[in-house]
């Protein structure tokens, strides 16, 4: 009818062709491809830092819940490094049975690297808390703190970790130290699968996925309480405690 508004109108639309739709497919497939066979390596790549003079880092940060395998090639970096020390990490046991001798994975790893390997170094064990904050940040954050109360400073550090979680460590650690602290890692090799074929694997995949998705919430979601403030340390407000 004369004088309504009209509700709809012709448009031109572009639509790919079916052979430009088979290229886009494949191009989507190559890019996951690329993606799924290098991703692995990404997230378990070992890049010391680099420190004074291009001297290396003089601490070496162990996360203590690793396996006794990957405790046993953190001995073999600390000899191949220029180490002057050992700090482990790690929080309270996880449904650990009563009568055990350690409270926490630090004081249990520390005491495996004193026996495999390093009993003349200087190793000390620097146990977290319980917490709802993300544990390895509030590993790193006891770390960077326990630097502070011994009068240690730490001008770079080597974290070592295991396989594909050594991305994550490094970006943690990084986060609580800022960038007055070079942060460098070591990733022990994965065990139990293939890192350039994790897919294979229902232990790679689960690893592997995990960690993608563990990092990138981290870098888009995971935003801890200013340096030295009560969330920082417990992920939650003073008054909520």
């Amino acid at each position: 009818m004369a004088g309504l508004p009209a509700f709809r109108r012709r448009r031109e639309v572009w639509v790919p062709t079916l052979l430009g739709t088979t290229v886009v497919l494949l191009f989507a497939l190559a890019a996951t491809l690329v993606f799924a066979h290098g991703v692995g390596r990404y997230l378990a790549r070992s890049d010391p830092a680099r420190g004074t003079e291009g001297q290396g880092a003089q601490t070496l940060v162990v996360e203590g819940w690793l396996s006794a395998g990957d405790l046993d090639a953190a001995v073999l970096a600390f000899r191949a490094g220029r180490y002057q020390r050992v700090l482990v990490s790690g929080g309270p046991f996880e449904d650990w049975p009563e009568g055990k001798r350690f409270a926490t994975y630090a004081e249990r790893a520390a005491d495996y690297l004193r026996r495999h390997g390093l009993a003349e170094a200087t190793v000390a064990a620097v146990p977290a808390p319980a917490s709802a904050q993300d544990r390895s940040f509030l590993s790193a954050v006891v770390v960077r703190d326990w630097s502070a109360r011994a009068g240690t400073p730490l001008g770079a550090i080597d974290v070592f970790s295991s396989g594909v979680h050594a991305h994550r460590s490094r970006l943690v650690y990084r986060m609580a130290f800022g960038p007055s602290v070079e942060v460098g890692v070591l990733a022990a090799a994965p065990s139990g699968y293939d890192i350039d074929r994790w897919w294979a694997t229902s232990a790679g995949a689960k690893l592997v996925v995990g960690e993608v998705l563990s990092v990138a919430w981290t870098r888009c979601c995971f935003w801890p309480g200013p340096r030295g403030s009560f969330s920082e340390r417990w992920a939650i407000p003073e008054s909520g405690a």
